[in-house]
Protein backbone atom coordinates (compact mmCIF):
# COMPACT_ATOMS: atom_id res chain seq x y z
CA UNK A 1 0.00 0.00 0.00
CA UNK A 2 1.22 3.33 -0.99
CA UNK A 3 2.25 5.77 1.27
CA UNK A 4 -0.90 7.91 -0.58
CA UNK A 5 -3.02 5.28 0.25
CA UNK A 6 -1.67 5.33 3.97
CA UNK A 7 -2.74 8.91 3.92
CA UNK A 8 -6.02 8.69 3.00
CA UNK A 9 -6.95 6.23 4.90
CA UNK A 10 -6.11 8.50 7.87
CA UNK A 11 -7.37 11.58 6.90
CA UNK A 12 -10.69 10.20 5.62
CA UNK A 13 -10.96 9.00 9.28
CA UNK A 14 -10.04 12.54 10.92
CA UNK A 15 -12.58 14.93 9.35
CA UNK A 16 -12.20 18.67 11.01
CA UNK A 17 -15.58 20.49 11.47
CA UNK A 18 -15.60 24.21 11.19
CA UNK A 19 -17.14 24.63 14.60
CA UNK A 20 -14.58 23.03 16.97
CA UNK A 21 -10.90 23.30 17.20
CA UNK A 22 -10.59 19.51 17.03
CA UNK A 23 -12.00 16.87 15.42
CA UNK A 24 -14.97 15.66 17.08
CA UNK A 25 -15.34 12.10 16.53
CA UNK A 26 -11.87 11.45 17.25
CA UNK A 27 -11.94 13.51 20.68
CA UNK A 28 -14.61 11.27 21.75
CA UNK A 29 -12.85 8.06 20.88
CA UNK A 30 -9.69 9.52 22.71
CA UNK A 31 -11.56 10.55 25.83
CA UNK A 32 -13.41 7.11 25.96
CA UNK A 33 -10.40 5.44 25.64
CA UNK A 34 -8.06 7.54 28.32
CA UNK A 35 -11.19 7.05 30.57
CA UNK A 36 -10.93 3.53 30.47
CA UNK A 37 -9.97 1.12 33.25
CA UNK A 38 -9.37 -1.99 34.69
CA UNK A 39 -10.37 -4.87 32.58
CA UNK A 40 -11.71 -2.77 29.97
CA UNK A 41 -8.62 -1.05 29.45
CA UNK A 42 -7.08 -4.60 29.23
CA UNK A 43 -9.17 -6.02 26.93
CA UNK A 44 -9.16 -2.40 24.15
CA UNK A 45 -4.82 -2.66 25.11
CA UNK A 46 -5.27 -6.06 23.45
CA UNK A 47 -7.60 -5.53 20.96
CA UNK A 48 -5.49 -2.67 19.54
CA UNK A 49 -2.54 -5.06 19.53
CA UNK A 50 -4.21 -7.53 17.56
CA UNK A 51 -4.94 -4.74 14.74
CA UNK A 52 -1.71 -3.74 14.30
CA UNK A 53 -1.13 -7.41 13.65
CA UNK A 54 -3.05 -6.77 10.03
CA UNK A 55 -0.74 -4.58 9.28
CA UNK A 56 1.86 -7.04 9.16
CA UNK A 57 2.16 -9.91 5.77
CA UNK A 58 0.35 -11.82 4.88
CA UNK A 59 -2.29 -9.48 5.55
CA UNK A 60 -0.74 -6.09 4.45
CA UNK A 61 -3.48 -3.40 6.13
CA UNK A 62 -0.72 -0.79 6.92
CA UNK A 63 -3.51 1.57 7.70
CA UNK A 64 -4.67 -0.06 11.08
CA UNK A 65 -1.46 1.75 12.45
CA UNK A 66 -3.42 5.16 12.08
CA UNK A 67 -5.56 3.43 14.76
CA UNK A 68 -3.71 0.82 16.52
CA UNK A 69 -0.84 3.51 17.91
CA UNK A 70 -2.95 6.90 18.39
CA UNK A 71 -5.45 4.11 20.41
CA UNK A 72 -2.40 2.90 22.47
CA UNK A 73 -1.38 6.79 23.07
CA UNK A 74 -5.16 7.31 24.31
CA UNK A 75 -5.28 4.32 26.56
CA UNK A 76 -1.67 5.62 28.10
CA UNK A 77 -3.32 9.02 28.74
CA UNK A 78 -5.52 7.81 31.00
CA UNK A 79 -2.97 5.75 33.56
CA UNK A 80 -1.62 7.14 36.95
CA UNK A 81 0.62 4.43 37.64
CA UNK A 82 3.81 3.01 36.68
CA UNK A 83 1.79 -0.65 37.04
CA UNK A 84 -0.76 0.65 34.78
CA UNK A 85 1.62 2.02 32.06
CA UNK A 86 3.22 -1.50 32.06
CA UNK A 87 -0.06 -3.32 31.94
CA UNK A 88 -1.25 -1.32 28.84
CA UNK A 89 1.76 -1.74 26.51
CA UNK A 90 2.06 -5.67 27.70
CA UNK A 91 -1.86 -6.26 26.89
CA UNK A 92 -0.70 -4.61 23.39
CA UNK A 93 2.16 -6.53 22.73
CA UNK A 94 0.15 -9.60 24.27
CA UNK A 95 -2.62 -9.30 21.90
CA UNK A 96 -0.15 -8.71 19.03
CA UNK A 97 1.52 -11.01 19.31
CA UNK A 98 -0.79 -14.04 20.12
CA UNK A 99 -2.28 -13.22 16.87
CA UNK A 100 0.95 -13.10 14.84
CA UNK A 101 2.97 -15.75 16.51
CA UNK A 102 -0.64 -18.17 16.14
CA UNK A 103 1.52 -20.41 13.86
CA UNK A 104 4.22 -21.52 15.87
CA UNK A 105 1.94 -23.87 17.75
CA UNK A 106 1.34 -25.73 14.48
CA UNK A 107 5.06 -27.15 14.71
CA UNK A 108 3.92 -29.34 17.74
CA UNK A 109 1.41 -31.18 16.54
CA UNK A 110 3.46 -33.26 14.06
CA UNK A 111 4.26 -35.20 17.53
CA UNK A 112 1.54 -33.88 19.46
CA UNK A 113 1.67 -37.27 21.63
CA UNK A 114 5.13 -36.47 23.28
CA UNK A 115 5.38 -32.28 22.89
CA UNK A 116 1.37 -31.71 24.73
CA UNK A 117 2.72 -30.10 27.53
CA UNK A 118 4.45 -27.45 25.38
CA UNK A 119 1.59 -26.38 23.52
CA UNK A 120 0.49 -23.73 26.18
CA UNK A 121 3.63 -22.31 26.65
CA UNK A 122 4.22 -21.93 22.49
CA UNK A 123 0.82 -20.51 22.38
CA UNK A 124 0.61 -18.38 25.20
CA UNK A 125 3.80 -18.03 26.91
CA UNK A 126 6.40 -16.70 24.02
CA UNK A 127 3.59 -13.71 23.89
CA UNK A 128 3.53 -13.21 27.41
CA UNK A 129 7.18 -13.05 27.10
CA UNK A 130 7.52 -10.83 24.02
CA UNK A 131 5.01 -8.64 25.32
CA UNK A 132 7.32 -7.61 28.52
CA UNK A 133 9.22 -5.42 25.85
CA UNK A 134 5.94 -3.60 24.73
CA UNK A 135 5.15 -3.12 28.74
CA UNK A 136 8.77 -1.82 28.71
CA UNK A 137 8.34 0.46 26.06
CA UNK A 138 5.13 1.60 27.68
CA UNK A 139 6.29 1.95 31.19
CA UNK A 140 9.34 4.36 29.48
CA UNK A 141 7.29 6.61 27.92
CA UNK A 142 5.08 7.16 30.92
CA UNK A 143 7.99 7.97 32.59
CA UNK A 144 9.49 10.55 30.94
CA UNK A 145 6.19 12.01 30.53
CA UNK A 146 5.24 12.33 33.71
CA UNK A 147 8.89 14.01 34.27
CA UNK A 148 7.44 16.92 31.24
CA UNK A 149 9.30 15.50 27.95
CA UNK A 150 7.37 15.15 25.21
CA UNK A 151 5.05 17.99 24.72
CA UNK A 152 2.94 18.18 21.88
CA UNK A 153 3.79 16.75 18.69
CA UNK A 154 6.84 15.65 20.30
CA UNK A 155 5.00 13.00 22.23
CA UNK A 156 4.35 11.14 19.00
CA UNK A 157 8.63 11.26 18.51
CA UNK A 158 9.17 9.76 22.18
CA UNK A 159 6.76 7.10 21.78
CA UNK A 160 8.08 5.95 19.00
CA UNK A 161 12.35 6.46 20.31
CA UNK A 162 10.67 4.66 23.60
CA UNK A 163 8.66 1.60 21.33
CA UNK A 164 11.81 0.85 19.07
CA UNK A 165 14.26 0.81 22.04
CA UNK A 166 12.67 -1.90 23.19
CA UNK A 167 12.31 -3.30 19.95
CA UNK A 168 15.49 -3.68 19.32
CA UNK A 169 16.09 -4.89 22.46
CA UNK A 170 13.72 -7.52 21.69
CA UNK A 171 15.90 -8.65 18.79
CA UNK A 172 19.02 -8.81 20.80
CA UNK A 173 18.31 -10.09 24.23
CA UNK A 174 18.12 -13.44 25.03
CA UNK A 175 20.13 -14.48 21.53
CA UNK A 176 17.05 -12.29 20.47
CA UNK A 177 13.53 -12.66 18.41
CA UNK A 178 12.87 -9.80 15.93
CA UNK A 179 9.95 -11.46 14.20
CA UNK A 180 7.19 -9.22 12.93
CA UNK A 181 8.62 -5.43 13.45
CA UNK A 182 6.04 -3.27 12.26
CA UNK A 183 7.95 -1.77 9.28
CA UNK A 184 8.08 -5.65 8.16
CA UNK A 185 4.26 -4.05 6.54
CA UNK A 186 6.16 -2.24 3.89
CA UNK A 187 7.46 -5.08 2.24
CA UNK A 188 4.64 -5.22 -0.45
CA UNK A 189 5.33 -1.44 -0.58
CA UNK A 190 8.99 -1.73 -2.75
CA UNK A 191 10.01 1.96 -3.05
CA UNK A 192 9.13 2.25 0.70
CA UNK A 193 10.79 -0.39 1.33
CA UNK A 194 14.27 0.03 -0.05
CA UNK A 195 14.70 2.51 2.88
CA UNK A 196 16.24 -0.25 4.41
CA UNK A 197 19.08 -0.02 2.43
CA UNK A 198 19.75 3.51 4.15
CA UNK A 199 18.54 2.09 8.14
CA UNK A 200 17.37 -1.17 8.18
CA UNK A 201 14.59 -2.65 9.30
CA UNK A 202 14.59 -0.82 12.66
CA UNK A 203 15.29 2.18 11.12
CA UNK A 204 12.00 1.64 9.06
CA UNK A 205 9.74 0.56 11.89
CA UNK A 206 11.05 3.74 13.91
CA UNK A 207 9.47 5.73 10.69
CA UNK A 208 6.05 3.82 10.54
CA UNK A 209 5.48 4.15 14.50
CA UNK A 210 6.13 7.71 14.61
CA UNK A 211 3.95 8.68 11.23
CA UNK A 212 1.18 6.49 12.60
CA UNK A 213 1.49 7.42 16.25
CA UNK A 214 1.04 11.32 14.61
CA UNK A 215 -2.47 11.39 14.82
CA UNK A 216 -2.73 10.89 18.81
CA UNK A 217 -2.02 15.11 19.08
CA UNK A 218 -5.33 15.55 16.95
CA UNK A 219 -7.66 15.99 20.09
CA UNK A 220 -4.82 17.27 22.13
CA UNK A 221 -5.68 20.67 23.22
CA UNK A 222 -2.04 21.47 24.49
CA UNK A 223 -1.21 21.21 20.59
CA UNK A 224 -3.45 23.57 18.28
CA UNK A 225 -5.45 21.73 15.32
CA UNK A 226 -2.96 23.91 12.51
CA UNK A 227 0.16 22.20 14.50
CA UNK A 228 -1.11 18.52 14.69
CA UNK A 229 -2.51 18.79 10.80
CA UNK A 230 0.99 20.01 10.08
CA UNK A 231 2.34 17.41 12.18
CA UNK A 232 0.38 14.29 9.76
CA UNK A 233 1.33 16.25 6.67
CA UNK A 234 5.04 16.35 7.53
CA UNK A 235 4.75 12.64 8.97
CA UNK A 236 3.17 11.85 5.55
CA UNK A 237 5.41 13.62 3.40
CA UNK A 238 8.81 12.17 4.93
CA UNK A 239 6.91 8.97 3.85
CA UNK A 240 6.25 9.73 0.63
CA UNK A 241 9.77 11.26 0.48
CA UNK A 242 11.36 7.79 0.86
CA UNK A 243 9.18 6.60 -1.63
CA UNK A 244 10.14 8.81 -4.05
CA UNK A 245 13.92 8.24 -3.55
CA UNK A 246 13.46 4.70 -3.47
CA UNK A 247 11.56 4.70 -7.18
CA UNK A 248 14.53 6.74 -8.09
CA UNK A 249 16.48 3.55 -6.81
CA UNK A 250 14.71 0.93 -8.03
CA UNK A 251 14.82 3.01 -11.68
CA UNK A 252 18.37 2.07 -11.69
CA UNK A 253 17.86 -1.14 -10.68
CA UNK A 254 20.56 -4.21 -12.50
CA UNK A 255 18.68 -6.50 -14.48
CA UNK A 256 21.42 -9.07 -15.16
CA UNK A 257 22.09 -12.38 -14.60
CA UNK A 258 25.24 -14.12 -13.69
CA UNK A 259 26.72 -15.39 -16.71
CA UNK A 260 26.98 -19.61 -17.26
CA UNK A 261 24.68 -19.74 -13.59
CA UNK A 262 21.99 -22.31 -13.62
CA UNK A 263 20.24 -22.94 -10.32
CA UNK A 264 17.53 -25.55 -10.11
CA UNK A 265 15.55 -25.17 -6.76
CA UNK A 266 13.81 -28.51 -5.53
CA UNK A 267 11.04 -27.72 -3.26
CA UNK A 268 9.41 -31.91 -2.36
CA UNK A 269 6.77 -30.90 -0.40
CA UNK A 270 7.07 -33.63 2.28
CA UNK A 271 4.93 -33.64 5.11
CA UNK A 272 6.19 -32.99 8.23
CA UNK A 273 4.95 -35.61 10.15
CA UNK A 274 6.75 -38.36 7.15
CA UNK A 275 9.57 -36.58 7.02
CA UNK A 276 11.88 -38.49 9.45
CA UNK A 277 9.52 -41.29 9.75
CA UNK A 278 12.04 -44.44 9.15
CA UNK A 279 9.82 -45.80 6.71
CA UNK A 280 9.72 -43.08 4.62
CA UNK A 281 13.20 -41.57 4.85
CA UNK A 282 14.92 -43.31 1.80
CA UNK A 283 11.58 -42.22 -0.54
CA UNK A 284 11.84 -38.72 0.11
CA UNK A 285 15.56 -38.66 -0.42
CA UNK A 286 14.60 -40.61 -3.50
CA UNK A 287 11.81 -37.77 -4.18
CA UNK A 288 14.55 -35.09 -4.46
CA UNK A 289 16.97 -37.41 -6.39
CA UNK A 290 13.77 -37.08 -8.93
CA UNK A 291 12.90 -34.25 -9.51
CA UNK A 292 16.64 -33.09 -9.53
CA UNK A 293 16.65 -35.49 -12.96
CA UNK A 294 14.13 -33.85 -15.03
CA UNK A 295 14.56 -31.98 -17.94
CA UNK A 296 13.77 -28.77 -17.85
CA UNK A 297 10.45 -27.43 -18.07
CA UNK A 298 11.46 -25.47 -21.05
CA UNK A 299 12.81 -27.18 -23.70
CA UNK A 300 15.07 -24.76 -25.14
CA UNK A 301 16.18 -23.57 -21.82
CA UNK A 302 19.78 -24.65 -20.48
CA UNK A 303 20.01 -27.10 -18.74
CA UNK A 304 20.94 -25.91 -14.84
CA UNK A 305 24.54 -25.94 -12.87
CA UNK A 306 23.90 -25.94 -9.75
CA UNK A 307 21.03 -28.37 -7.58
CA UNK A 308 19.44 -26.50 -4.30
CA UNK A 309 17.81 -29.10 -1.91
CA UNK A 310 16.09 -27.46 1.53
CA UNK A 311 17.21 -27.44 4.93
CA UNK A 312 17.57 -31.54 6.16
CA UNK A 313 16.58 -32.18 2.71
CA UNK A 314 18.95 -35.31 3.30
CA UNK A 315 17.91 -37.27 6.57
CA UNK A 316 21.12 -39.10 6.34
CA UNK A 317 24.60 -37.87 7.37
CA UNK A 318 26.22 -37.63 4.31
CA UNK A 319 29.89 -36.72 4.75
CA UNK A 320 29.94 -40.78 6.27
CA UNK A 321 27.64 -42.50 3.99
CA UNK A 322 29.42 -42.69 0.36
CA UNK A 323 26.09 -44.23 -1.42
CA UNK A 324 24.18 -41.29 0.01
CA UNK A 325 27.02 -39.17 -1.86
CA UNK A 326 27.23 -41.38 -5.00
CA UNK A 327 23.25 -41.66 -5.49
CA UNK A 328 23.53 -37.17 -4.97
CA UNK A 329 26.45 -37.34 -7.38
CA UNK A 330 24.30 -39.32 -10.49
CA UNK A 331 21.87 -35.85 -10.51
CA UNK A 332 24.80 -33.19 -10.17
CA UNK A 333 25.67 -31.32 -13.46
CA UNK A 334 28.39 -32.70 -14.87
CA UNK A 335 31.48 -29.62 -13.67
CA UNK A 336 28.38 -28.25 -11.47
CA UNK A 337 27.48 -28.99 -7.64
CA UNK A 338 24.44 -30.53 -5.51
CA UNK A 339 24.02 -27.83 -2.63
CA UNK A 340 21.90 -29.45 0.29
CA UNK A 341 20.58 -29.27 3.89
CA UNK A 342 21.44 -32.30 6.27
CA UNK A 343 22.58 -32.51 9.25
CA UNK A 344 25.86 -33.50 10.16
CA UNK A 345 28.03 -34.72 13.29
CA UNK A 346 31.47 -34.46 14.25
CA UNK A 347 33.49 -36.15 17.39
CA UNK A 348 35.00 -32.92 19.65
CA UNK A 349 38.61 -32.71 21.55
CA UNK A 350 36.30 -34.15 24.92
CA UNK A 351 35.34 -37.41 22.75
CA UNK A 352 31.92 -36.01 22.89
CA UNK A 353 29.75 -36.38 19.85
CA UNK A 354 27.97 -33.20 18.58
CA UNK A 355 25.24 -32.79 16.22
CA UNK A 356 24.70 -29.72 13.72
CA UNK A 357 22.11 -28.16 11.41
CA UNK A 358 24.29 -28.23 8.38
CA UNK A 359 24.43 -27.48 4.54
CA UNK A 360 26.90 -29.96 2.37
CA UNK A 361 28.13 -29.25 -1.21
CA UNK A 362 28.39 -32.59 -3.32
CA UNK A 363 30.18 -32.41 -6.86
CA UNK A 364 29.69 -34.48 -9.58
CA UNK A 365 32.17 -37.48 -8.61
CA UNK A 366 30.52 -37.86 -5.10
CA UNK A 367 32.86 -36.35 -2.87
CA UNK A 368 31.66 -33.21 -0.01
CA UNK A 369 33.56 -30.26 -1.39
CA UNK A 370 32.00 -27.74 1.32
CA UNK A 371 29.94 -27.57 4.47
CA UNK A 372 28.78 -25.20 6.68
CA UNK A 373 26.76 -25.53 10.37
CA UNK A 374 23.95 -23.15 11.46
CA UNK A 375 25.03 -20.61 14.48
CA UNK A 376 22.18 -19.24 14.96
CA UNK A 377 19.52 -21.92 16.73
CA UNK A 378 16.04 -21.79 17.51
CA UNK A 379 15.57 -22.11 21.38
CA UNK A 380 13.76 -25.18 22.50
CA UNK A 381 13.47 -26.09 18.92
CA UNK A 382 17.07 -27.26 18.41
CA UNK A 383 18.03 -27.18 21.90
CA UNK A 384 16.39 -26.86 25.09
CA UNK A 385 18.22 -23.29 27.25
CA UNK A 386 16.30 -24.33 30.19
CA UNK A 387 17.34 -27.99 30.75
CA UNK A 388 18.33 -28.20 34.04
CA UNK A 389 14.33 -27.61 34.79
CA UNK A 390 12.83 -29.61 31.84
CA UNK A 391 14.13 -32.72 31.45
CA UNK A 392 13.58 -33.58 27.52
CA UNK A 393 15.03 -32.97 24.25
CA UNK A 394 14.73 -30.10 21.50
CA UNK A 395 11.61 -30.12 18.97
CA UNK A 396 13.57 -30.18 16.17
CA UNK A 397 15.97 -32.44 16.97
CA UNK A 398 13.71 -35.68 17.50
CA UNK A 399 15.34 -35.18 21.27
CA UNK A 400 18.92 -35.00 20.56
CA UNK A 401 20.45 -31.19 20.78
CA UNK A 402 22.14 -29.20 17.90
CA UNK A 403 25.11 -27.64 18.61
CA UNK A 404 26.19 -24.38 17.31
CA UNK A 405 28.02 -23.66 14.04
CA UNK A 406 31.23 -20.69 14.10
CA UNK A 407 29.36 -17.94 12.67
CA UNK A 408 27.84 -15.95 9.22
CA UNK A 409 30.23 -17.32 6.56
CA UNK A 410 31.02 -16.91 2.91
CA UNK A 411 31.49 -19.79 0.67
CA UNK A 412 33.59 -19.52 -2.55
CA UNK A 413 32.76 -22.48 -4.54
CA UNK A 414 33.32 -21.08 -7.71
CA UNK A 415 36.09 -23.82 -8.35
CA UNK A 416 33.93 -26.27 -8.38
CA UNK A 417 30.93 -24.81 -10.22
CA UNK A 418 32.72 -22.33 -12.95
CA UNK A 419 31.24 -19.04 -12.76
CA UNK A 420 29.41 -19.28 -9.06
CA UNK A 421 29.97 -16.59 -6.87
CA UNK A 422 30.55 -16.84 -3.45
CA UNK A 423 27.77 -16.98 -1.04
CA UNK A 424 26.51 -16.61 2.22
CA UNK A 425 24.32 -19.79 3.88
CA UNK A 426 21.59 -18.95 5.98
CA UNK A 427 19.99 -21.89 7.66
CA UNK A 428 16.14 -21.12 8.37
CA UNK A 429 16.02 -19.02 11.39
CA UNK A 430 19.04 -17.48 11.11
CA UNK A 431 17.69 -14.98 8.15
CA UNK A 432 15.37 -13.21 10.56
CA UNK A 433 18.32 -11.06 12.26
CA UNK A 434 19.44 -7.85 10.71
CA UNK A 435 22.91 -7.36 10.30
CA UNK A 436 23.67 -10.47 10.98
CA UNK A 437 23.86 -12.77 7.70
CA UNK A 438 27.08 -11.91 6.17
CA UNK A 439 30.72 -12.27 7.14
CA UNK A 440 31.81 -8.95 6.78
CA UNK A 441 35.57 -9.23 6.59
CA UNK A 442 34.59 -11.84 3.11
CA UNK A 443 31.61 -9.98 1.60
CA UNK A 444 29.27 -12.49 -0.61
CA UNK A 445 27.86 -12.13 -3.73
CA UNK A 446 24.55 -13.15 -2.80
CA UNK A 447 22.53 -15.00 -0.26
CA UNK A 448 21.12 -18.20 -0.17
CA UNK A 449 18.31 -19.50 2.60
CA UNK A 450 17.75 -23.23 3.08
CA UNK A 451 14.47 -23.83 5.00
CA UNK A 452 11.99 -26.00 6.37
CA UNK A 453 8.81 -24.34 7.18
CA UNK A 454 6.70 -27.51 6.73
CA UNK A 455 6.46 -27.88 10.61
CA UNK A 456 3.76 -24.63 10.08
CA UNK A 457 1.35 -26.03 7.27
CA UNK A 458 -0.54 -23.80 5.77
CA UNK A 459 0.08 -20.57 8.28
CA UNK A 460 1.08 -17.28 8.37
CA UNK A 461 4.35 -18.06 9.42
CA UNK A 462 5.41 -19.20 6.35
CA UNK A 463 4.46 -15.93 4.23
CA UNK A 464 6.35 -13.86 7.15
CA UNK A 465 9.22 -15.55 6.92
CA UNK A 466 9.58 -15.41 2.94
CA UNK A 467 8.78 -11.52 3.85
CA UNK A 468 11.68 -11.06 6.29
CA UNK A 469 13.80 -12.78 3.93
CA UNK A 470 12.63 -9.85 1.17
CA UNK A 471 13.85 -7.23 3.78
CA UNK A 472 17.61 -8.83 4.16
CA UNK A 473 18.06 -8.99 0.67
CA UNK A 474 17.40 -5.05 0.34
CA UNK A 475 19.16 -4.37 3.34
CA UNK A 476 22.53 -5.94 2.15
CA UNK A 477 21.63 -5.01 -1.26
CA UNK A 478 22.56 -8.81 -2.79
CA UNK A 479 20.33 -11.20 -4.43
CA UNK A 480 18.66 -14.39 -2.21
CA UNK A 481 17.65 -17.80 -3.05
CA UNK A 482 15.29 -19.28 -0.93
CA UNK A 483 15.04 -23.19 -0.85
CA UNK A 484 12.04 -24.23 1.11
CA UNK A 485 10.56 -28.07 1.50
CA UNK A 486 7.26 -27.20 1.52
CA UNK A 487 7.39 -23.47 0.43
CA UNK A 488 7.44 -20.55 0.47
CA UNK A 489 10.83 -21.09 -2.43
CA UNK A 490 12.30 -18.29 -4.81
CA UNK A 491 14.32 -16.01 -6.28
CA UNK A 492 14.43 -12.08 -4.83
CA UNK A 493 16.92 -9.84 -6.45
CA UNK A 494 18.62 -7.01 -4.70
CA UNK A 495 15.41 -5.16 -4.53
CA UNK A 496 13.39 -6.95 -3.23
CA UNK A 497 11.59 -7.89 -6.18
CA UNK A 498 10.31 -11.34 -6.14
CA UNK A 499 11.99 -13.10 -9.69
CA UNK A 500 10.76 -16.50 -9.38
CA UNK A 501 8.23 -18.57 -6.80
CA UNK A 502 6.86 -21.42 -6.15
CA UNK A 503 4.05 -21.35 -3.73
CA UNK A 504 3.23 -23.18 -0.35
CA UNK A 505 2.63 -26.85 -0.62
CA UNK A 506 3.39 -26.76 -4.18
CA UNK A 507 5.84 -29.83 -5.56
CA UNK A 508 8.14 -28.90 -8.16
CA UNK A 509 11.31 -27.12 -9.12
CA UNK A 510 12.43 -23.58 -10.56
CA UNK A 511 15.29 -23.42 -13.05
CA UNK A 512 16.77 -20.20 -12.94
CA UNK A 513 19.22 -17.22 -13.76
CA UNK A 514 20.89 -16.14 -10.51
CA UNK A 515 20.88 -12.20 -10.11
CA UNK A 516 24.00 -10.24 -10.42
CA UNK A 517 24.26 -8.03 -7.65
CA UNK A 518 24.66 -4.22 -7.90
CA UNK A 519 28.38 -3.29 -7.18
CA UNK A 520 28.84 -1.17 -3.60
CA UNK A 521 27.87 -1.73 -0.61
CA UNK A 522 24.29 -0.09 1.38
CA UNK A 523 24.42 2.27 3.95
CA UNK A 524 23.02 0.23 5.95
CA UNK A 525 25.82 -2.95 5.10
CA UNK A 526 28.35 -0.90 5.84
CA UNK A 527 27.26 0.72 9.07
CA UNK A 528 24.70 -1.86 10.18
CA UNK A 529 21.97 -0.36 13.03
CA UNK A 530 24.48 2.60 13.61
CA UNK A 531 22.19 5.35 11.02
CA UNK A 532 18.91 3.61 13.28
CA UNK A 533 20.78 4.54 17.10
CA UNK A 534 21.28 8.16 15.15
CA UNK A 535 17.59 8.06 14.38
CA UNK A 536 16.43 7.26 17.91
CA UNK A 537 18.79 8.96 19.35
CA UNK A 538 17.83 12.35 17.61
CA UNK A 539 14.12 11.84 18.56
CA UNK A 540 14.54 11.45 22.22
CA UNK A 541 16.73 14.46 22.28
CA UNK A 542 13.31 16.41 20.31
CA UNK A 543 11.55 14.89 23.05
CA UNK A 544 13.39 15.83 26.01
CA UNK A 545 14.18 18.87 24.97
CA UNK A 546 10.16 19.86 24.27
CA UNK A 547 9.82 20.33 27.81
CA UNK A 548 11.96 23.29 27.55
CA UNK A 549 9.90 24.64 24.38
CA UNK A 550 6.40 25.06 25.31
Amino acid sequence: MAPLAFAAAGVSALTVTDTLPVPARLGRVSARLSALTGWHRAAAAMALGGLATLALPPVDLLPVLLLAFPGLIWLLDGVETKKGAFAVGWFFGFGHHLLGLYWISAALFTDIERFWWALPLSAAGLPILLAMFSGGATLSFHLLRRRGFGAGLARALLFAACWCLWEWLRGHVFTGFPWNLIGYGWVGVLPVLQSVSLFGIYGLTLVTVLVASLPAALPDRATTPLRAWAGVAAGLALLAALGGWGAWRMAGAVDEPVPGVRLRLVQAAIDQRLKWAPGERVQNFQSHLALSAEPPADPAALPPTVIIWPETAVPFFIEDDARVRQAMASVTPPGGLLITGAPRTTVGEDGERRYYNGMVAVDGSGAAVASYDKFHLVPFGEYMPLRQWLPVGAIAGNGAEFSAGPGPRTLHLGAQAPGLPPFSPLICYESIFPAAVVDTADRPRWLLNLTNDAWYGRTAGPHQHFAINRVRAVEEGLPLVRVANTGISGVVDSYGRVRHLLGLGERGFIDTTLPKAPDGVTAYARMGDWIFVIGLLGCFLVALASRYHR
